[in-house]
């Protein structure tokens, strides 16, 4: 490898084939470029946490979403998918801990409009909410059946 750009390709492309590199790196002494390599693929890897991070947020909210404008078609597969994503959503800030509730926060509103276009599409129909809160998402419990 010759240059920053060369790792950042790498490691946007494999963060496997970017950690043998910086192995090579390492096993021929060369300090300097297997740090330039091992700081490429920690970035690369956050993008990917938090590109992950993202779909998982999306994809809650849009179940939610079906789940609150078409109450008629509600099923197990959707109470499912949200305990799915919300489970989603803690490995990795568990893996990531800097991907926190602040980054959630950051992101809110840009994957809320992304989730109301999915869930309206789903749904053939337009979305009449607004905004979800913190705990209609992390919080509040989407299930058929009355646990009492």
């Amino acid at each position: 490898m010759s240059n920053q750009m060369d790792w950042q390709d790498l490691a946007m492309g494999s963060h496997y084939l970017t950690a043998l590199e910086v192995q090579n790196c390492l096993k021929q002494g060369n300090i300097m470029e297997a740090t330039t390599g091992l700081e490429a693929l920690i970035e690369a890897m956050g993008r990917s946490d938090k590109r992950a991070l993202k779909s998982q947020l999306i994809r809650l909210m849009a179940h939610i979403i079906k789940w609150k404008c078409q109450p008629e078609k509600r099923s197990s597969s959707w109470s499912i998918t949200i305990l799915s994503a919300r489970n989603e959503i803690e490995s990795i800030q568990e893996d990531t801990p800097s991907l926190n509730t602040n980054t959630i926060n950051l992101i809110w509103d840009k994957c809320f409009k992304q989730a109301v276009k999915e869930a309206e599409t789903e749904m053939n129909k337009k979305c009449q909410l607004t905004a979800l809160s913190w705990q209609e998402i992390f919080e509040q419990e989407y299930t058929l059946f009355d646990k009492n």
